[in-house]
């Protein structure tokens, strides 16, 4: 019984990410998911995307944590399309939730949009939201360990960002561990290293992000 009840809930969870994926499709938005740990710098990530992208692609963000809309008022502040999803218990964005959240967003108006998955490298990795790209970030803080720890979330990501790369000289960790570690599951993995504080791999990765949603947005 509780194999069916699983069963039934993923395939209920693939049939709104595929509503999701049709619904996106026909608006041509291209949509990211990202995933981490909590404390990652993905909020960071998307603002560095936005002041980056603006003038060139329209960007809109759909946050998703358990409580607050902490981030939401962050992403406010830069003039952008945002709505709050607060999960309550969920330790990931259901996607009921995300196609309810898009009524809140003008698609027609949006080239590219984020979806902040909630903190947490177990959940968010084997939900679909009916995404084009899912982005997994990894701090330098966490430990270069986790993609062995947390195979899945690196296996189903097509980016792997290894961010705040300015506390390299402080902590123990090795990017070619990481790496390694991350292609060894994934071969097709890219992989950029970033730091917001000093602006080091932003554009290369934003550059990538640019040129996937051009392909679908035109």
């Amino acid at each position: 019984m509780k194999v069916d009840i699983e069963r039934q809930i993923q395939q209920s969870a693939e049939e709104t990410a595929g509503k999701i994926r049709d619904l996106l499709a026909a608006r041509k938005v291209f949509a990211v998911n990202l995933i981490s740990s909590p404390g990652s710098g993905k909020t960071t990530l998307i603002e560095s995307a936005i002041e980056a992208l603006r003038g060139k692609k329209r960007v809109s963000v759909v946050e998703g944590d358990i409580e607050t809309d902490i981030d939401a008022a962050r992403i406010r502040k830069h003039g952008v399309q945002v709505h709050q999803i607060n999960t309550r218990s969920s330790c990931h964005v259901p996607p009921f939730l995300l196609l309810s959240a898009l009524d809140h967003i003008d698609l027609d108006a949006t080239d590219l949009l984020f979806v902040e998955n909630v903190g947490n490298l177990v959940c968010p990795a084997e939900v679909p939201l009916g995404e084009d790209l899912r982005v997994v970030a990894l701090s330098v803080a966490e430990g270069d360990e986790k993609p062995l720890k947390y195979p899945l979330v690196f296996k189903t990501s097509d980016i792997l960002v290894i961010t705040k790369t300015d506390l390299l000289p402080y902590v123990k960790f090795d990017p070619g561990r990481v790496k390694a570690a991350a292609r060894a599951v994934n071969p097709r993995v890219e992989i950029f290293e970033v730091s917001a504080v000093t602006g080091s791999g932003i554009s290369s990765f934003l550059e990538r992000i640019e040129e996937l949603c051009g392909r679908k947005t035109g």
